[in-house]
């Protein structure tokens, strides 16, 4: 325990005791509900969250001996009673064990097993899995000797066990999606991070599963809908896996006959399974539109193969192709562009002498990669923990430089704590310091509705929102906070009530991700430091 300024804070490390993100994530909120408590955090003691509780000033070197596989709680409270009953209270919170959702039907215990579960349901052909990560594999195999397809929710799985296990699958006539498959849309079931889209004559297959949600929201937007989503996890398109999942899918939605357009997405593919699946997507009559974000792999032009640059792009194209977006495509996003080059002048006009960097703290990792690309192709330099250009990979992502990205869905953030989709504790405490530096000019942020994502979103970074503009405010400097809302009205967040609540906040909301990149990378093209400024 320590005092600091009349706040008491108290921590406790748990050794060798596992728990999911999620219930680590339910305890430390219930924790900073208790009367006398500031802040609280229940995490693993991997390397990211130790940053995190450095940042957050909860921090003693006495935690230093915890291991990634040990939980550690640390609360700080108005007194040390209110300290140590948080604690006290986090103990128990972590030791009640939930009520079992379901039972054998054979034995009425709870279900614990794969097996017990397809004696509850034989008629199921899928299996989700999230576990952890180093039993992700042996629960996957399970699935795919039971003859199931399965969506491999789960990252920290090796690149030898993927591999492995999508060569069994294919041979089988079965698909493995993931691992770190975050969304699908199968059959009009949402699984994972998916929203609520009309069906209709679309059909995708993403390595990026934000860039999925992204452009099934948008078709839905336009009036469009989708047959199938089928996600493949983002090392697919790698040259080691071989695109075994994409290719599997393209075939699959080639010969369904409900399909009439098909849509590509992905970050850049290996230059070997770009060939392969532009290869196969030119040999079907079926329009297919291509969207792999930021690659420079050589393109043949094919009649029937659209390129799109962004997922925005890739939206209006295919539903342009299906005959269902009322007016010419380009001509729209040619007005959209230009309305935010005109927008992006009204806001530059607000900013202070010196403000002049702009950083971006994303959920979706698709979504971070497409603003890298476009603030990259307006002659911005980057930097971003999950680089596309490994020259500019940050070295430490507790602390921004420059124009950054941080992608605070990569692994290193969501070891031991929920998918900043889910929680978005991390990208508070980030925004609040990023609007500390006098510097920034511009903070860009996604939130990604749906099923599985928090259950209001805004309701979190709204007031967030608003404590970093005032922030600024009382520096002299005005914060331009930049945000794209994915997904649609039928999602159970309600995008229009999202939307309004962050433009309350002091948030300029964009339609889309691509337009939100656009925006803020116009905005602070030629903004140089304040000893350079007339």
């Amino acid at each position: 325990m320590y005092r600091e300024a009349a706040v008491v804070v108290q921590w406790h490390i748990r050794t060798g005791e596992y728990h999911d993100s999620i219930t680590l994530m339910q305890t430390a909120q219930k924790v900073t509900r208790l009367p006398g408590v500031r802040d609280a955090a229940v995490v693993m003691a991997t390397d990211a969250n130790r940053a995190l509780l450095q940042s957050a000033g909860l921090w003693n070197e006495e935690l230093a001996s915890a291991l990634p596989t040990d939980v550690i709680l640390v609360v700080s409270a108005d007194s040390a009673e209110a300290a140590g009953n948080a604690l006290s209270q986090a103990e128990l919170f972590l030791a009640a064990r939930p009520e079992a959702v379901a039972c054998d039907r054979g034995t009425g215990r709870p279900v614990r097993s794969l097996r017990g579960a397809m004696r509850q349901q034989p008629q199921s052909n899928i299996a989700v899995i999230s576990v952890a990560g180093r039993y992700a594999a042996r629960e996957a195999w399970q699935a795919l000797n039971q003859g199931l397809h399965v969506l491999l929710f789960s990252d920290n799985v090796s690149l030898d066990d993927e591999i492995a296990l999508k060569k069994y699958a294919a041979a089988e006539g079965l698909l493995v999606m993931g691992p770190g498959c975050g969304t699908a849309l199968l059959n009009g079931v949402a699984l994972g991070f998916a929203n609520a889209v009309r069906r209709g004559p679309v059909g995708v297959v993403a390595a990026a599963g934000t860039g999925l949600q992204e452009v099934t929201s948008l078709l839905d937007r336009i009036g469009t809908g989708i047959t199938q989503g089928i996600g493949t996890g983002g090392r697919d398109v790698s040259e080691s896996v071989g695109g075994i999942t994409m290719l599997q899918g393209l075939s699959a939605l080639q010969q369904d006959p409900n399909t009439a357009v098909i849509v590509l997405i992905s970050k850049p593919p290996s230059d070997l399974v770009a060939k392969r699946v532009l290869g196969q997507a030119g040999e079907s009559a079926k329009p297919t539109v291509v969207c792999f974000l930021g690659s420079s792999s050589p393109w043949q032009a094919q009649t029937n193969v659209i390129r799109a640059a962004t997922l925005q792009e890739a939206a209006w194209f295919a539903a342009e192709a299906a005959g269902r977006s009322g007016s010419a495509a380009r001509a729209e996003l040619a007005r959209d562009a230009a309305e935010q080059r005109g927008q992006a002048l009204e806001l530059r006009r607000q900013l202070a002498p010196g403000q002049r960097w702009l950083r971006g703290l994303f959920s979706g990792g698709t979504l971070a990669a497409e603003a890298q690309v476009m603030w990259r192709d307006l002659g911005l330099k980057v930097w971003s923990n999950a680089a596309l250009d490994s020259r500019h990979q940050l070295r430490d992502t507790a602390l921004c430089q420059g124009h950054c990205i941080l992608d605070l869905g990569e692994e290193e953030f969501t070891v031991g704590r929920p998918h900043p989709m889910i929680d978005h504790d991390l990208r508070v405490r980030r925004l609040a310091q990023e609007a500390a530096d006098p510097e920034v000019a511009v903070i860009v942020l996604d939130v990604v509705l749906g099923y599985g994502a928090h259950a209001d979103p805004a309701a979190v970074l709204g007031p967030a929102i608003g404590r970093a503009r005032a922030l600024a405010s009382e520096s002299g400097r005005t914060l331009q906070v930049v945000t794209s809302v994915t997904g649609t009205e039928n999602d159970p967040q309600g995008l229009e009530r999202q939307v309004q609540a962050l433009r309350e906040a002091g948030a300029v909301v964009c339609g889309c991700n691509a337009a939100a990149a656009r925006l803020s990378g116009e905005l602070v093209l030629g903004l140089k430091p304040a000893e350079e400024r007339g």
